[in-house]
């Protein structure tokens, strides 16, 4: 199966390193959680890219020796995280960190596979009334894994019909099946950054190899 042109595999090798290690049935919740936050720094490079946004010039101002520069920031401005509970929230501060805004909205959606139909549940959503009239230029979805589709494609129409104009969906791992599946069904407005992809799913809509259960590993709940 090949993946639809919205959907982007980075093969940075810090990256490819550090995900192999967090594949590890070794890896403790200490070094999971180290390991997620130092994959999500690197992919948000990676997501939130030229194509997502532009560098302004607001003005000049002064460096410490007193030499006059060019102040310069990104647009759009307009910017919201979205984090999938639970294993989402370990992406966050990464995500905050490289991001060059102060209070940066961050608006939570919980949803769960039912265990049969393995379809998405959503069980809670706190994104904000707007106004008539009033949209978000850039939803940045976070979620380490992306199983069989279903959750991620639930969350991008609960965006859409919110007032999203724009969607990036972080994971860390994604089969190459769910990635498709998001990514098809919502082809404008939505991009897919990933660190890697696997192409087996299980009946269980488990990845394989993938990284086991990631809500339950980093918050030691196994």
């Amino acid at each position: 199966m090949s993946l639809p042109e919205n959907v982007h595999v980075s093969t940075h090798p810090l990256l490819q390193s550090l995900v192999s290690q967090l594949r590890s049935a070794s890896t403790n919740t200490h070094k999971a959680r180290a390991l997620t936050a130092s994959i999500a720094s690197i992919l948000a490079v990676v997501a939130l890219n030229q194509n997502t946004f532009s560098v302004v010039t607001e003005g000049c101002d002064m460096t410490p020796l007193q030499e006059q520069y060019n102040v310069t920031s990104i647009s759009p401005s307009n910017v919201v995280l979205v984090p999938i509970l639970r294993s989402g929230l370990s992406m966050i501060d990464s995500f905050l960190s490289i991001l060059p805004f102060e209070n940066v909205p961050i608006h939570y959606l919980g949803l769960y596979r039912d265990k049969t139909t393995l379809s998405p549940i959503e069980y809670y959503n706190k994104l904000p009334v707007l106004r008539k009239g009033e949209s978000v230029d850039l939803a940045v979805v976070l979620d380490p894994v992306i199983a069989t589709g279903g959750t991620a494609s639930a969350v991008i129409q609960s965006l859409k019909e919110w007032g999203a104009k724009k969607i990036i969906f972080a994971s860390i791992v994604v089969s190459e099946e769910g990635a498709a599946r998001a990514a098809n069904e919502w082809p404008e407005g939505v991009e897919v950054y990933c660190a890697a992809v696997d192409t087996v799913l299980s009946s269980h809509g488990y990845i394989i190899p993938g990284v086991g259960d990631i809500g339950d590993r980093l918050n030691h709940t196994q």
